[in-house]
């Protein structure tokens, strides 16, 4: 089986996670997915293949030599994003794509014009959605970068290599993916997830993360009588909305610059809840975002009722540069690996987060290496065949320096 065949294969399993759920995994699609990827790797002849209860799967690929190298792991997560659907995903490929806009169904293309990064991959054959769903590459493509490594290696036993652990888990998507991953178990010096977009990508920074909830409550009276009386808790969320800075949003920010993100609003008259992402970069940035809305929720309570807004607020996750600075060898490592394939490093900030920034705080020091998606989470998804080759070669060529030191 080829790299290409086992990812169009992975994306015919409807893997979407569902923060609303409370389960682990969240969705029972995933462990029907974890199910089929324990009998492969079984199958493959990977050792010590495990499937815990909550979905998270493990395995090893064994040293193949007596040498003292450090026990290093590779991570994908098998859940695709809540924002659009992964069921009946219909993967086709694009033969050496011209150029030109790609008819994804008589409704919809995906045009260079809008995406002007699909013209880097002129040429090349690229996996595509049928329009009516997400492709799935994140994060599966990292899964068929990782199993196809371990094979190649277990068939090149020439190429000297450590014990190498690989694991698989859920609800990445929805911030859950860390949550239950055994670090003791994996037992890993430290690990790399295969996450990331386009090639070249190689991160050991992300953002501070923070969720907060406002809900404000209002007095619905008729409007015919209302003078005085009504407190309509709209228009105070809308005030509060307004309140923070107009340009420290996602639609205005790149680079370091972190924003506030409201992702939701629900209301009528008597109850309104916005509901917000907090991030940054800078820890100190990060922490003085999280004090300026409890300064907003107690100015409105100041300004109307004590009791009108009720703030819930919660971090999710935290930078990880804190973490991967001191062992900054690994990341050398990666970016070594990635010249000895011909791959440029890109070394950037995520300007999202990772398993393997709560990887990292639990103890195993995690940055992030390509798996070549783009336009991930929406109809839009594709996968250049190249991208994902040369991920894969960048696990191999990992594990084969770690075996010459």
């Amino acid at each position: 089986m080829s790299i290409v065949d086992r990812f169009i294969k992975y994306t015919t399993f409807d893997t979407q996670s569902d923060e609303l759920t409370g389960l682990t995994p969240s969705t029972p699609g995933q462990m029907i997915f974890a199910e089929f990827l324990r009998d492969e790797l079984i199958n493959e002849g990977l050792d010590d293949v495990y499937l815990d209860s909550n979905g998270y799967l493990y395995a090893t690929l064994p040293a193949n030599t007596k040498k003292d190298i450090p026990t290093i792991g590779f991570i994908s997560h098998m859940d695709t994003a809540p924002d659009m659907s992964g069921k009946h995903v219909k993967a086709r490929i694009v033969k050496s794509y011209d150029g030109s806009a790609i008819e994804l169904n008589k409704d919809i293309k995906l045009d260079p014009e809008q995406f002007p990064e699909l013209l880097n991959h002129k040429g090349e054959d690229i996996i595509v959605t049928n329009g009516n769903t997400l492709l799935g590459a994140d994060d599966k493509a990292g899964i068929a970068e990782i199993v196809e490594a371990m094979v190649y290696l277990k068939n090149h036993d020439e190429i000297r290599h450590g014990k190498v652990r690989i694991g698989f888990n859920p609800d990445e998507e929805i911030g859950l993916g860390a949550q239950k991953f055994d670090v003791k178990l994996f037992g890993c010096q430290w690990a790399y997830t295969m996450d990331g977009g386009e090639v070249g990508e190689l991160e050991f920074e992300n953002f501070n993360a923070a969720a907060a909830k406002i809900t404000f409550k209002g007095r619905n009276v008729h409007p015919g009588s209302a003078k005085n009386k009504m407190i309509n808790s709209m228009r105070i969320a809308n005030e509060f909305a307004n309140m923070l800075p107009r340009h420290e949003t996602p639609e205005h920010t790149e680079g370091y610059e972190g924003f506030y993100h409201l992702i939701s609003m629900n209301g009528e008259v008597e109850n309104t809840t916005l509901s917000y992402i907090i991030r940054d970069h800078d820890r100190k940035m990060f922490e003085n975002r999280k004090r300026e809305i409890e300064h907003l929720v107690h100015k409105i309570n100041h300004d109307y009722n004590p009791d009108t807004a009720t703030l819930e607020m919660h971090d999710q996750y935290y930078n990880m540069r804190e973490k991967i600075e001191p062992v900054m060898h690994i990341v050398d490592i990666a970016s070594e690996a990635m010249k000895e394939i011909g791959v440029t490093p890109k070394v950037q900030a995520i300007r999202g987060g990772t398993d393997g920034a709560q990887l990292s705080f639990k103890g195993l020091p995690c940055p992030n290496i390509f798996a070549g998606g783009m336009n991930m989470h929406g109809r839009y998804e594709y996968l250049p065949i190249p991208s994902m080759e040369k991920a894969m070669n960048t696990i191999i060529k990992i594990i084969e320096i770690l075996g010459k030191r």
